[in-house]
C-alpha cells in the first residue's frame, strides 16, 4: 500500500488563536506519516512562544520578516521533505482525525502516487463551527481548464506532488494561488478525487478581506491562461449565473 507523507505548511502572523488548532488537526490524524512546517513572519504577539512550545512536533519552523504571504508559502516549500505540499493557515484544520488515512485509501489500488489529490471543503466561522459547504464544488475530473468556470477546488483541498512544485508568482498579491493551481494541474497527469471533504476552511482569507483586487487578479489570471475571449464569455456567464440565483 502507498504510504506518501503530507508536509503541512502553516504561514502565520500574529496568529497566536488560531495556530494550535491548525497544528493539532494535523497531530490528531490517525495517518501517521506527516510533517508540519511553520513560516512565520515575524509576529509580535504570542505566535512563536507557541511554535517553541511545540517545536518538538513542528518539523522546521522560521520567523522573519516576508514579503508577503506567497513569499512566506515559498519558502516553507523549500523547506518541505514530504511526498505531497499541503497549505493549512492559521484557522484552517482538516475535516476530521481520520481525514489523511480516508484520503490515502481512496487511491489504495494506484501502483503510483497521483501527481495532485483534490476534495470538498467546509467553510467554518471565527469560532470553528460549520456555516456551510464551499459554493464551488469540484467537478468529477478535474483538468487546468476546470478553473475556466473559477477556482473550483479550494486552495487549502489541493494537494499537489512536491516534485512538481514551482514557486508562486510574487507579482500577485492576493489570488496567485488560482495561478500555481492552473499552473500544477498543467504538469499534472493523474489528478485524483478523493470524495472526500477534506478541509475545514476558515471563511476570512487575505482574498476574501481583498474581495476587489483579487478579483481584478482573477481576471488577469484567467486571462493569462485562458485568453481574453473565453475569459470575457465566461465573466458574462458569472454575472448571468449570480443574477439567475438571485
Amino acid at each position: 500500500m502507498l504510504k506518501p507523507c503530507f508536509s503541512f505548511i502553516t504561514v502565520t502572523f500574529n496568529a497566536e488563536k488560531l495556530l494550535e488548532g491548525t497544528l493539532e488537526s494535523v497531530w490528531s490524524q490517525t495517518y501517521p506519516h506527516t510533517e508540519c512546517i511553520v513560516v512565520d513572519g515575524a509576529s509580535t504577539d504570542g505566535t512563536v512562544d507557541i511554535i517553541k512550545k511545540h517545536q518538538d512536533r513542528i518539523a522546521k519552523w522560521v520567523s522573519e520578516p516576508d514579503k508577503g504571504l506567497y513569499d512566506a508559502m515559498n519558502k516553507g516549500m523549500k523547506m518541505a521533505t514530504g511526498d505531497y505540499i499541503c497549505f493549512l493557515n492559521a484557522g484552517d484544520k482538516l475535516y476530521d482525525e481520520k481525514t489523511l488515512e480516508q484520503m490515502v485509501a481512496s487511491f489504495s489500488a494506484k501502483t503510483e502516487l497521483p501527481d495532485i489529490l483534490y476534495g470538498h471543503t467546509a467553510l467554518v466561522n471565527a469560532e470553528g463551527e460549520f456555516t456551510r459547504m464551499r459554493r464551488l464544488v469540484p467537478p468529477e475530473k478535474l483538468t487546468w481548464k476546470s478553473f475556466k468556470q473559477g477556482m473550483v477546488v479550494c486552495h487549502q483541498a489541493f494537494f499537489v506532488k512536491r516534485e512538481l512544485q514551482e514557486p508562486y508568482d510574487l507579482s500577485f498579491r492576493f489570488s496567485a494561488d488560482q495561478d500555481w493551481c492552473i499552473r500544477m494541474m498543467k504538469k499534472a497527469s493523474d489528478l485524483h478525487n478523493t470524495h472526500q471533504t477534506l478541509i475545514r476552511y476558515l471563511d476570512e482569507g487575505i482574498s476574501t478581506k481583498n474581495r476587489k483586487a483579487s478579483l481584478k487578479e482573477r481576471f488577469h489570471i484567467m486571462v493569462r491562461h485562458y485568453g481574453w475571449v473565453s475569459t470575457l464569455l465566461h465573466h458574462v456567464w458569472f454575472v448571468l449565473r449570480a443574477i439567475i440565483k438571485k
